[in-house]
């Protein structure tokens, strides 16, 4: 099975890397530093305090991959769009498009893009950091993936794609109800993500202070009944479930991506993840007001980080 990974940041990276080490046929597509890093001597990934170097393919441009059979779609999710559009030559006759992306809405994107037939979604809970161009930190220690098909079925497919993750090591699971298992992936980076990004905190410090954690609960908490209301049957029984979860297995130097992501001087996820559970709570009549909150605060600090790079620039 040839795979490519469009977006391989640091997520997209981790489990590339991983999924090649353990002998798949990997393409990772993303961008120039990082993969001209790759290309001229590997992919590092950092276990723990072990080092280890994986060799496989890094490209900036979908033409020189071609169709390959496994398109894992890693893009953050403003750029879901845009990016399956550019990366038209991955999709062959026989290609299958699975999203790992964080929040909500990306699969239907992609089957606009390139028809439902071909879309199957998941989430992954594999962490990823990146530590310098060619050198990521992974986290796969108890972290699933789950995949499935939209329509609920155990195909062929979902079923080859797993036994590839299973021969690389990784935890996978087959799941007939991705809805449910979209929205307890979210219920998890709703737990950590504004948080750590409007603190700026890892996860060691940020998880030893207890109002964080009281506030990551209520906005989990809100999450679980707004999909309670859409009828979505969550696997999450407790919003300290989701609170947990989001730590396991992971270095206290661990950073969500939404912290990644300001660290960098970019705009974060936030709309598919705090701000999905507010547009879900307005339309099931559910109140979110602390999802909102987390939400005002990630988008001013956005705008805090334009305007000092719009400083900046005219000073220069």
């Amino acid at each position: 099975m040839r795979i490519c990974v469009l977006g391989a940041g640091a997520l997209g990276s981790a489990l590339g890397g991983v999924l090649a080490d353990g002998g798949a046929d990997v393409r990772l597509l993303g961008r120039v530093a990082h993969m001209e890093a790759i290309a001229q001597d590997g992919l590092m990934l950092r276990e723990g305090q072990r080092d280890r170097k994986v060799r496989l393919q890094a490209h900036t441009d979908a033409a020189a991959i071609g169709a390959v059979d496994l398109v894992i779609v890693l893009v953050k999710s403003f750029h879901t769009r845009e990016a399956v559009m550019a990366a038209r030559a991955l999709v062959g006759p026989e290609t299958t498009v699975l999203s790992l992306q964080n929040g909500l809405g990306h699969e239907d994107v992609l089957t606009e893009v390139v028809g439902r037939d071909r879309v199957i979604a998941g989430k992954t809970y594999v962490g990823g950091v990146m530590l310098a161009p060619g050198h990521v930190r992974v986290g796969t220690l108890g972290k699933e993936t789950l995949i499935g098909e939209l329509d609920g079925t155990v195909s062929a497919r979902v079923r080859r794609i797993a036994a590839v993750f299973e021969a690389a090591g990784l935890a996978i699971s087959v799941s007939t109800n991705i809805l449910g298992v979209i929205w307890d992936k979210l219920l998890v980076n709703v737990a950590t993500g504004a948080l750590s990004g409007i603190t700026r905190l890892p996860y060691g410090p940020l998880y030893a202070v207890p109002e964080v954690e009281e506030c990551a609960i209520a906005a989990v908490a809100e999450a679980m009944a707004v999909a309670q209301a859409q009828g979505v049957t969550l696997a999450t029984r407790d919003a300290r479930e989701a609170w947990v979860k989001a730590a396991e297995g992971l270095p206290p130097e661990f950073k969500a991506s939404m912290l990644q992501s300001l660290e960098k001087g970019s705009a974060t996820e936030i709309d598919f993840i705090n701000g999905a559970v507010v547009r879900w709570g307005e339309r099931s009549g559910v109140p979110t007001p602390v999802n909102r909150a987390l939400v005002a605060c990630i988008k001013g600090i956005e705008a805090s980080l334009g305007r000092d790079a719009a400083v900046l620039e005219r000073a220069a």
